[in-house]
């Protein structure tokens, strides 16, 4: 790795603007939250201009309060040629209370394509090898989540096309 930086954490405080109706983070504010630091930790890894193309197998696991610390930790785990996929936690924790005291809220895999400056066309990125045990699962890990995401988007679009056809 020539100086890629393969993991970034967002950190800052959930705020009043952020909430739905029953007090808690609503879940839109979060994926904008997991695209912003996929999007930095896309351009940290390529040094390029990147775009969101899937999220795949997100969880929203626990709520996140109004005045949360929030971090968003993005991980690269899989280089394609042009892609990059990223594992996300979201986790939260009052700021007055243990710092360990962290609990997971979202996870998902993000994956991102690096463009060209001049014509926005899908250009390579640096490639990743893993080079542990945990960065091998970790890579199938991601692998697995978007090809689940691909057959549920598959099986959207047979039921869409039965029901245009009825």
């Amino acid at each position: 790795m020539s100086g890629q930086q393969r993991e970034l954490n967002l950190r800052f405080l959930a705020e009043p603007t952020d909430v739905n109706y029953g007090g808690k983070v609503h879940g839109g504010m979060v994926m904008k939250w997991i695209d912003q630091a996929g999007y930095a930790a896309a351009v940290g890894w390529s040094g390029k201009y990147s775009v969101t193309v899937a999220v795949g197998g997100i969880r929203f696991v626990a709520p996140i309060r109004i005045s949360d610390l929030v971090t968003v930790h993005t991980k690269l785990v899989h280089t394609g040629t042009t892609s990059m996929h990223f594992a996300v936690d979201v986790k939260a924790r009052d700021p007055m209370e243990d710092p360990t005291e962290d609990r997971l809220c979202t996870h998902c895999v993000i994956v991102f394509v690096a463009l060209d400056a001049v014509e926005g066309k899908p250009t390579p990125v640096p490639v990743w090898t893993p080079v542990n045990d945990d960065d091998k699962h970790l890579a199938e890990y991601a692998l697995k989540v978007m090809e689940l995401s691909k057959g549920i988007e598959q099986t959207v679009e047979r039921l869409a096309a039965l029901n245009d056809g009825a």
